[in-house]
């Protein structure tokens, strides 16, 4: 478990230095894109050598970003799945949901905004050790995933439909934004895989709590 944790840190690190790459590609293209709309026919000519830098920045950092993201969420997912799997030890009666759940809930469109997250909230309530943990990781956590989810989505499909100066300014500003919204999600995740971690670790450290012992029976013999 701390191992894999250490394999999901790593790539959600990968994905936010590549989301990082893609604000810049994106704001890059905004800014030619605003020099094109504005230069002469000389100045548009030496333009275009700039332009089509742009465009292969924005190819090369959408392409790695979709891989890394692929790779991260795979790993990702397993690595749920054997918090989950913990969970079922820890606290089995707070677990509303089979393990497999863990994996089959987030390819289910729509219902994929909500049920990794009920599924979460088990796993950490199995998983504390002492007292209630403040859930504000979690939280913050899920609440970025689901934005930068939809307005990737939203931001995709603009600069898809953009044919005009405007309109591709537009959507490569929303690029810009979702990209930052996912890097800032991606360090929210950072910041959950390792609390649930250490949550789990420190109670598998501290074993299972030890039941009452049965109360001595005595008996009085009778004369």
């Amino acid at each position: 478990m701390v191992g894999l944790s250490y394999g999901v840190t790593g790539l959600l690190v990968l994905v936010a230095l590549l989301d990082a790459l893609a604000v810049y590609a994106a704001l890059n293209s905004y800014t030619v894109i605003g020099e094109l709309y504005t230069a002469d026919l000389d100045q548009y000519a030496a333009l275009t050598a700039t332009a089509n830098q742009a465009d292969t920045l924005m190819y090369f950092s959408s392409s790695f970003s979709l891989t890394a993201l692929i790779a991260t969420g795979i790993v990702f997912i397993v690595w749920f799945h054997r918090a989950r799997t913990n969970a079922e030890v820890f606290g089995p009666a707070e677990q509303r949901r089979t393990p497999g759940w863990a994996i089959g809930s987030w390819f289910i469109p729509i219902a994929n905004l909500w049920i990794p997250r009920k599924i979460a909230g088990d796993i950490w309530d199995a998983s504390e050790l002492d007292k209630r943990a403040p859930r504000a990781v979690l939280n913050t956590w899920w609440t970025l995933w689901v934005l930068a989810s939809l307005a990737g989505r939203s931001a995709e499909r603009l600069w898809e439909r953009a044919e005009e100066y405007d309109a591709i300014r537009r959507a490569a500003l929303g690029l810009a934004a979702s990209s930052a919204l996912d890097l800032v999600a991606a360090v929210a995740a950072v910041l959950f895989v390792r609390r649930l971690t250490a949550m789990q670790h420190a109670k598998a450290l501290a074993g299972r709590p030890r039941q009452p012992e049965p109360a001595a029976v005595t008996a009085t013999a009778t004369s």
